[in-house]
């Protein structure tokens, strides 16, 4: 574990690689690695209060509300108060992290900016596993059996938005919704960003940053960390 209780942030765009970014930080540095998209699912299929009512808003197209995610989020995190934790899909809006603010500080924020023509081109070819979230990229981390999710053996299926037709649209969105809170951080001095097109390249990046702020948990090993795939 590290050596004190640190609390971090990743941000990025759809396609950016967030989730396999975040599952090395949190096996390097011994982080608790808490994805709101992981939450929503665990919600939703538990049948809570608020996966109900976010499952209402996911079946109809639409963001789930800000009051939702942040009740989700912050009730998990007033469980492990004594743990060290990334965040990876949350905060998403200003209201989100301010939210946030009012809870905790955050030491270190990490921003990945990735070319828009990359991230287009990771969703278009992306395919997820819907009860667990597991992505697959046809081109670089593909399913061993095509359209099969290698866990279960059940279907993969392709987001509406992660089609070519909305790929455009969506990163635009993401790029306004995130302006705010990109600068929050960086006014309070805890942001940094790093771009970059692969997910192996940038990772020498975030892995100097951290162990400045934080012991790993096996130096050695972190160092030389099997590649993990981007999203």
């Amino acid at each position: 574990m590290a050596d004190k209780l640190f609390r971090a942030v990743i941000l990025g765009p759809p396609g950016s690689g967030k989730g396999t970014i975040s599952q090395r930080i949190a096996q390097c540095f011994g982080l608790q690695h808490l994805s709101s998209g992981d939450f929503l699912r665990e919600n939703i299929t538990a049948n809570t209060e608020a996966g109900v009512l976010a499952k209402r808003y996911i079946e109809q197209g639409l963001l789930v509300p800000d009051h939702v995610i942040t009740r989700l989020m912050l009730t998990r995190l007033e469980k492990i108060t004594r743990q060290s934790w990334l965040l990876d899909g949350f905060p998403r809006t200003l209201v989100q992290a301010e939210a946030l603010n009012s809870t905790c500080d955050v030491d270190v924020v990490i921003s990945l900016n990735v070319p828009f023509e990359t991230l287009k081109e990771r969703l278009s070819t992306r395919w997820v596993h819907p009860s667990s979230g597991r992505m697959y990229n046809m081109e670089f981390n593909p399913p061993h059996i095509h359209g099969i999710d290698d866990v279960t053996g059940e279907p993969l299926v392709q987001h509406e938005d992660d089609k070519p037709d909305f790929v455009a649209a969506r990163l635009r969105e993401y790029k306004g919704i995130a302006k705010p809170v990109i600068d929050l951080y960086k006014k309070e001095g805890v942001l940094h960003s790093v771009s970059g097109t692969e997910t192996n390249k940038i990772w020498p990046y975030i892995y100097s940053l951290l162990c400045t702020k934080i012991t790993p948990v096996d130096p050695e090993e972190s160092q030389h960390s099997p590649p993990l795939y981007s999203q």
